[in-house]
């Protein structure tokens, strides 16, 4: 089984295309994206639409999809401020409603076989009131990763966290290829895993460049919401 894995694609189109385009080159036999296709950059609806065209592609829920199918937190609460409100309210407006039933039914964890164990993949743990645990608690070490997801399963991956981790607990490989479309610089990153036999397997990572130009340009011609913000903190590279 080959696997090609993506994560916090945050709504970056020249990151995903670029991305898109080293997966096919690797030929998977099944992709998964583990959250966050939407929010933050300016191509909602474009990245939405492309991962949902792809074939045997999974897309599991993130806190931003999750916003959009089922709804902004009511009060606004404390940690969202007033600015990141109008920004997700912006981002729901491009996608209208059409596509909030398709994104209210991903899944929050895809669990797959491989002949070398079991595969987990999820966003990030949540919350007993079903939220999303806070980024802050990314796990730095394999035993933070063993009590934070449980383990139970060969390999886990997970993003949430926009760091890329590759983390070993007590019986699980724990990893996070690293937020797709806000990075320190403009390259995409994805992780490959090439299953051939029990004791046989390669896990790989990639870093593809694009050009941030357009995406840069974008959040000025299409009135982002909090975009000099976003620039600055997610999407550093233009500055």
């Amino acid at each position: 089984m080959r696997l090609a894995i993506l994560t916090d694609v945050h709504a970056n189109l020249p990151a995903l295309r670029a991305a898109l385009a080293a997966v096919d080159r690797f030929a998977p036999d099944v992709t998964v994206h583990t959250g966050d296709a939407i929010g933050t950059g300016p191509y909602p609806r474009e990245c939405l639409e492309l991962l949902l065209a792809r074939p045997a592609t999974h897309c599991l829920m993130g806190n931003h999809d999750a916003w959009y199918a089922f709804g902004l937190p009511d009060p606004r609460p404390e940690w969202m401020s007033v600015g990141e409100r109008a920004h997700h309210v912006w981002t729901h407006g491009q996608l209208g409603d059409e596509l909030r039933a398709v994104v209210a039914a991903w899944p929050y964890n895809l669990r797959l076989a491989t002949p070398a164990g079991a595969i987990e993949f999820l966003h990030f743990p949540l919350r007993p009131n079903g939220e999303f645990l806070s980024a802050r608690f990314a796990p730095r070490t394999g035993a933070e990763a063993d009590a934070l997801f449980g383990g139970g399963a060969w390999m886990t991956f997970y993003g949430h966290d926009h760091t890329a981790a590759d983390l070993t607990g007590a019986a699980t490989r724990y990893v996070n290829p690293g937020s797709l479309g806000c990075a320190p610089t403009a390259v995409a990153r994805i992780a490959f895993l090439d299953v051939r036999a029990a004791d046989d397997w390669t896990l790989s990572f990639a870093e593809e460049p694009y050009d941030p130009t357009d995406l840069l340009r974008a959040f000025d011609d299409r009135e982002v919401p909090e975009r000099d913000f976003i620039r600055q903190v997610f999407m550093p590279f233009g500055a």
